[in-house]
C-alpha cells in the first residue's frame, strides 16, 4: 500500500509498504479516506519528539483520520465491511486500574496512532484498529467533517473538565484548531464572555466567526492588562491552547482566585515556569487534558445535529502525494491555515 513515511526531520517519502491485515478476532481492517494535520504531528515533523516520544525513522505519523471499513474478525459487532467511520485513535487495554477508573486516556498500555514505539500512523492506504476505536457516522457526514470530530472530541472533554460554571467569563490562549474547537463547545453552553489571544493573526480573524468579546495578539499588546481593564474580577476558567510557554504565566495572571487553569496545548519545552506565589494566592486549580475519553460520540453528535459546524475549520486539502507539502505549509503557519487536510483516494 501506499504510505506517506517520514524519513527525518522534516521529510516525507511516499512509499509502498506492507499493507497491515486482520490478527484478532477483534480487529477492523480500514480504507483511509481523509487525515487532518495536527500539531502533535507537526512536532514529529519538526523536531522528532515530544518529550520522551522521540520518533525512530522511518515512520508513520498521523492520527486524525476518517475511513470505509473493509474487513472484519470474527468477533466485531460494532461495525461490518462497507460502513463509514470516524476513528479514535486511543487503544486502551480495557483492564488495567486506569481503564477500570473509566480512564482510558491514561490507560497503562495505552497505544496511540502515530505515536513513536506504540502504534504506527494513519497517513496510509489502511490501518487496523480495534473495533471499539469505529464509529460509525451518518451517510450525510463527510469524512472531513468526521476527521474534525477528534480534534472536537478534545474539546468536549476540555470543557467537561473544566467544570465550567454558568454565565462564566473564559480565555482561550491560541486559537489554531485546539482552541477554535473549545470555542465551538463553549458556544454551545451558557458561557458568559469569552475573550481569545493567539500570535498568528489570521486565527484571530478567523475566531470572530464565533463572536469573542474581545480578541488580541500577545506579541504586539499587554493582552492580561486589556482583558482585565475589560474585565476586572478576571477569568473563570482559562484554557491554555497554544503550548507556548509565556501564555502559562499569562493564564494564571488572568485567573480569579479560585478559578480553574486547562492546560490543553502542547509544549515543546520539557519544563515551564509557573508564577508559584501567585498560583498559590489565587489557590489555582490546575486541570491537565491527555487527549480525551469517552467524548468521540459525543463530538460526531454535536455535528450530526448541527450544533457545531466546523467545515470552515478545514481551510486546505491536499493529496497523500503532496503530505510534505500540507506538513511545510502548517509547520510554517502560511496562507491562514487552520487545519489541513489529506486524502487517501
Amino acid at each position: 500500500m501506499r504510505a506517506a513515511v517520514l524519513m527525518g526531520i522534516e521529510q516525507f517519502e511516499i512509499k509502498e509498504v506492507p499493507a497491515p491485515d486482520i490478527v484478532h478476532d477483534t480487529d477492523v481492517l480500514i480504507r483511509v479516506g481523509t487525515i487532518g494535520v495536527c500539531g502533535s504531528d507537526v512536532h514529529y515533523y519538526t523536531s522528532g519528539r515530544i518529550g520522551s516520544q522521540i520518533v525512530q525513522f522511518p515512520f508513520i505519523i498521523g492520527h486524525e483520520a476518517a475511513g470505509t471499513v473493509e474487513r472484519t474478525g470474527n468477533r466485531v459487532t460494532r461495525v461490518k465491511p462497507g460502513q463509514r467511520i470516524a476513528i479514535d485513535p486511543t487503544v486502551s487495554c480495557g483492564h488495567c486500574d486506569q481503564c477500570k477508573a473509566g480512564r482510558e486516556n491514561t490507560c497503562r498500555e495505552l497505544r496511540f496512532l502515530g505515536c513513536p514505539r506504540q502504534l504506527e500512523g494513519c497517513l496510509c492506504e489502511h490501518i487496523v484498529l480495534h473495533e471499539k476505536c469505529c464509529f460509525p457516522i451518518q451517510g450525510s457526514m463527510t469524512f472531513e467533517q468526521a476527521t474534525l470530530s477528534e480534534p472536537l472530541a478534545i474539546g468536549v472533554y476540555s470543557v467537561e473538565r473544566s467544570m465550567l460554571p454558568v454565565n462564566a467569563n473564559v480565555a482561550i490562549l491560541g486559537v489554531g484548531p485546539i482552541g477554535m474547537s473549545v470555542f465551538h463547545v463553549l458556544r454551545t453552553t451558557n458561557v458568559g464572555s469569552v475573550y481569545v489571544t493567539d500570535k498568528i493573526d489570521d486565527r484571530l480573524t478567523f475566531s470572530k466567526l464565533l463572536k469573542p468579546k474581545w480578541s488580541g495578539n500577545p506579541d504586539r499588546t499587554d493582552v492580561v492588562k486589556e482583558i482585565s481593564d475589560i474585565e476586572p474580577l478576571l477569568m473563570d476558567v482559562v484554557y491554555e491552547c497554544s503550548g507556548n510557554e509565556e501564555a502559562f504565566g499569562q493564564a494564571v495572571q488572568l485567573l480569579k482566585p479560585g478559578g480553574t487553569f486547562v492546560i490543553v496545548g502542547i509544549t515543546e519545552a520539557d519544563e515551564v515556569p509557573f508564577p508559584i506565589h501567585e498560583l498559590r494566592r489565587k489557590e489555582i486549580t490546575i486541570v491537565n487534558i491527555r487527549r480525551q475519553v469517552h467524548c468521540t460520540q459525543k463530538a460526531i453528535d454535536l455535528l450530526a445535529r448541527r450544533q457545531v459546524n466546523m467545515d470552515s475549520m478545514a481551510t486546505h486539502h491536499f493529496p497523500l502525494e503532496e503530505t510534505q507539502k500540507a506538513f511545510d505549509l502548517v509547520a510554517n503557519y502560511r496562507d491562514g491555515v487552520m487545519k489541513a487536510i489529506i486524502s487517501v483516494d
